[in-house]
């Protein structure tokens, strides 16, 4: 969608209106004025002030011509008086805002911000980023093309990438999207196109300075810095403006995978600083270590690169770029081999200008091509072919013609419409001859004419020109109408001049006739375009201020020549002050103080007092010279402000020792009476209310329970839970005797005197009492153990140290060796049952085996009972005898395997 663009007059009539609502902020307070308009102060306060100012300060028409009512005369009185307010404010304001943009204005350190801005590169300045940076930093070089006015510190800009030229953010919106809308009615009148439509949706706009082109998504939206990350960057004086103070971090160009190392700067990125290892364009020599942004570098040695003839070597110097083609001469055949030629050794391939002439295979026909390599190919005119119209084909030898079909044409004519009505014939097909109802160019009218012929009617075109004010007029338009030549004639910039360039869309050029400025003094000029010399700031003076002063000092601190009011007195006051010292501070004699009027209004007659700023002489503020003061307690005697002198408390803790003797007084810093020394506590001092605090003997965790006391505390008679040794039994022992006894005792009163129950080497309980450290030995162990001999028949008891030690062993009898015998024979028999079962299972399946075998060749000999009998060899004698072995055989092994795993 395009944008509704606003002509010279309503954009003259908006910014008056926004100048008015910034100037006259302060000539309305938003307080009512009666109260029916108690309800609508919120709506109030979003009208223009000046409109309110305007419709209050116009007299009220009578009703009737002759009668003056007095309220109505009083009415009038007090909106004069308010109208003349508002231009004293306005006075001021202006003043003010002159004095505010010199200040901002002010000259920045370039040498300190350029050193800044280089102290990672460790490199000098290169010439082209140091030059962008010194217009950045110096006030008044950087100008805009577009409105042709200087940017300021503060301005928001956009800085295109290619040429990186500077321009304020609101003129190259409005340069971008008048671009695209001038090309966008270009083709307003094709839109019906498709390939318009597309064309149309891709539309571009260009830098005014450097014509690169940019999409209609890269109209700049926000305010950048340099590097792009940072939004509406902040000024600082100690950084470039318009720049965030971080590192730049942009792609190096040409890349070479390093980023920029200065903070965040205008214009293009230095040369890489980087060291990097690199040899030289041929490869021959060793790398060395050289700047990356110059680390291409030649050896001066031939190249020795093999060259695209595959013959001779490179005997240029060492070069970055391809070999040049071989400049030697050889012989070299064309591609046909007829002639063989001098020619230069890059360039192997030619032709010659012999033909072919080569008979192709059909035998009638000969090769036309000039100087070929390889086969001829298939002769041009065999294979199929069809006739003139293309309706028919044929498949004739190459030296037959293809006849014509004798059918219509029915080719497309030129008209797009009808179709040839010849036969079919060779060559281009007539002029449409028929007539038809066509649209005239612009598509207005419609009339019956020849087809071939183009219908142009008399309506004139009503579309605008590129200028977009006057009609274009011309007969059957199709709208491609050309450019306006009449004179523009608006009003310039200036609102004085008017333009006298050829008629066209969007702002004029700058009025080009020039005003001169001159400063406070009238010492120094400069020259301005007409239209900004009332707005414009007078230009800077090197003259030394020759106002007089408006504070008690004889005479003002030296500074230049500038508009507006002088800087507030920065020298020291120095006036008696009532305690006989001198104020130190900086003169405040005549200080601007803003006044705020909040009386109530009695009525709309009363002027608007707005906020206004005054010159006013403030009191000095009190003394603050160090003085000595000691405290209540006398702790310390610091130095207190002249002003603030007055006995204190230093806050501290009393300190003096109660007649406890254990703790001091906690009362803060206090005034002490009755003390007998600098020690002790007075009558004053707070008495010890805590308790017992002392040191309890080592051991012992109990309080003493007593109010604090002098002397030694009495011994503890708390009771103490313990475990006994062997951790089974909870003990109670009193605190003093416990923490108190020896180690032997503690050791005896921690015994419950049962056994204890920790278990020996040999895996029986301890045999002594309970106890601490090692437990008994096992040779002193006391119980009997159960021995057997070794086929479990025979038992017995013995001590335990015996068994442990190995000196006991029971031994089988002959009881045990014929029960063993017994038992050995009984599993033997059991083991040859098993056998003979498995065997007699195995003969009953060999028998079932057989006697299925002997079924199938019955079977088999019923079937071939006609065919003559053939004696069986000896294999197929034998082979039921074989067979039956190997199944026993295998049978046996298997139960062979059995009976030894059961083993």
């Amino acid at each position: 969608m395009v944008p509704r663009l606003l002509n010279d007059d309503q954009k003259g009539r908006r910014m008056q209106e926004e100048e008015e609502l910034q100037l006259n902020k302060y000539s309305n307070d938003g307080r009512p004025w009666h109260r029916k308009r108690k309800r609508e102060g919120k709506k109030r306060r979003k009208r223009n002030p000046q409109r309110e100012v305007e419709r209050v300060s116009a007299p009220p028409v009578a009703k009737k011509e002759g009668k003056n009512k007095p309220g109505e005369r009083k009415f009038a009185e007090a909106c004069q008086k308010i109208q003349e307010s508002v231009e004293r404010y306005l006075e001021r304001h202006d003043l003010v805002q002159d004095t505010d943009e010199d200040e901002d204005e002010d000259d920045l350190e370039e040498g300190a911000i350029i050193d800044r801005v280089y102290q990672s590169y460790g490199q000098g300045a290169d010439g082209r980023t140091q030059q962008y940076l010194q217009e950045a930093v110096k006030s008044g070089t950087l100008v805009c093309l577009i409105c042709i006015d200087g940017i300021k510190r503060l301005d928001p800009i956009w800085n295109c990438g290619e040429c990186y030229s500077s321009f304020h953010i609101q003129c190259i919106q409005k340069w971008a999207k008048d671009s695209i809308f001038q090309m966008s009615e270009v083709q307003v009148d094709s839109a019906l196109d498709p390939r318009a439509v597309q064309s149309m949706s891709n539309l571009s706009w260009c830098c005014p300075k450097c014509r690169s082109q940019y999409s209609q998504r890269a109209i700049p939206t926000r305010y950048l810095c340099f590097c792009g990350k940072a939004t509406d960057p902040k000024f600082d004086p100690w950084l470039p403006p318009h720049s965030c103070g971080e590192i730049c971090g942009r792609k190096l160009k040409p890349l070479c995978g390093h980023s920029c190392l200065l903070l965040c700067h205008p214009g293009p990125c230095p040369p890489c600083p980087k060291n990097v290892s690199n040899s030289c364009h041929c490869g021959q020599q060793p790398p060395k270590t050289r700047r990356c942004s110059t680390k291409t570098w030649s050896c001066g040695q031939p190249c020795g690169h093999t060259l695209s003839c595959g013959q001779h070597s490179c005997q240029e110097p060492c070069h970055p770029e391809d070999c040049s083609p071989c400049p030697r001469k050889s012989m070299q055949p064309c591609s046909c081999g007829a002639s063989t030629q001098l020619r230069e050794c890059a360039q192997p391939v030619w032709h010659c200008d012999k033909v072919c002439n080569k008979q192709h295979s059909c035998g009638h026909h000969y090769c036309q091509q000039v100087c070929h390599k390889g086969k001829c190919g298939p002769c041009p005119s065999s294979g199929l072919r069809t006739c003139p119209c293309g309706k028919t084909s044929h498949t004739l030898p190459c030296t037959q013609e293809i006849p014509s079909c004798g059918d219509t044409c029915g080719k497309e004519l030129a008209c797009g419409v009808h179709l040839c009505a010849e036969r079919c014939h060779k060559g281009a097909c007539p002029t449409c001859l028929q007539f038809r109802v066509k649209q005239c160019r612009c598509g207005a009218r419609e009339k019956e004419t020849a087809c071939s012929k183009e219908l142009v009617c008399e309506l004139k075109c009503k579309n605008l020109r590129d200028c977009g004010r006057h009609t274009c007029s011309r007969k059957c338009c199709v709208g491609d109408c050309p450019r306006c030549e009449q004179q523009c004639g608006r009003t310039l910039g200036c609102r004085t001049h008017r333009c006298g360039s050829r008629c066209h869309q969007g702002p004029c050029y700058p009025c080009s006739i020039t005003h001169t400025l001159t400063c406070r003094c009238g010492k120094t000029s400069i020259t301005v375009p007409c239209g900004i010399h009332k707005t414009a700031r007078p230009p800077r003076c090197s003259q030394p201020c020759r106002r007089p002063p408006d504070c008690h000092h004889p005479e003002r601190k030296k500074h230049k020549c500038h508009q507006g009011a002088c800087p507030p007195c920065s020298m020291v006051c120095g006036l008696e002050l009532s305690c006989g010292h001198k104020c130190p501070h900086s003169c405040h004699h005549a200080v601007p103080v803003k006044v705020v009027d909040n009386k109530k209004r009695a009525g709309p007659w009363e002027p608007i007092v707005a906020p206004h700023i005054e010159i006013q002489k403030q009191p000095c503020p009190p003394c603050q010279v160090p003085v000595p003061t000691t405290c209540f307690g006398h702790h310390e005697t610091p130095d207190w402000p002249c002003s603030d002198l007055r006995p204190y408390s230093c806050g501290r803790k009393c300190g003096r020792e109660l007649a406890c003797t254990n703790h001091t007084c906690q009362r803060e810093c206090h005034t002490v009476e009755g003390a007998p020394d600098s020690v002790k506590a007075g009558t004053s001092c707070a008495p010890c209310e805590a308790l017992c605090s002392k040191p309890r003997p080592e051991g012992c965790t109990h309080e003493c329970g007593k109010p604090c006391h002098p002397g030694k505390c009495s011994a503890c008679k708390q009771l103490v839970k313990t475990k006994c040794h062997c951790t089974l039994t909870f003990l109670y022992l009193a605190c003093h005797s416990f923490t108190s006894g020896t180690s032997e005792q503690k050791e005896a009163m921690q015994s419950c005197k049962n056994q204890c129950n920790k278990l020996v080497s040999c895996g029986h309980r301890c045999s002594k009492e309970c106890h601490s450290g090692p437990c008994s030995e096992a040779q002193d162990c006391h119980k009997r153990v159960t021995i057997r001999c070794a086929c479990k028949r025979l038992r017995k008891e013995y001590p335990c140290p015996l068994v442990t030690s190995g000196k006991v062993k029971l031994e089988c009898d002959g009881i045990c060796a014929i029960k063993l015998e017994e038992k050995r024979k009984a599993q033997e028999e059991e083991e040859r049952k098993k056998l003979e079962e498995e065997q007699a299972r195995q003969r009953k399946e060999v028998e079932e085996f057989e006697r299925k075998l002997e079924g199938r060749k019955h079977r088999r000999r019923n079937r071939h009972q006609m065919e003559p009998e053939v004696e069986p060899s000896l294999w197929q004698k034998q082979s039921r005898l074989l067979l039956g072995a190997a199944i026993v055989v295998a049978l046996a092994g298997f139960t062979f395997y059995l009976l030894t795993s059961d083993d």
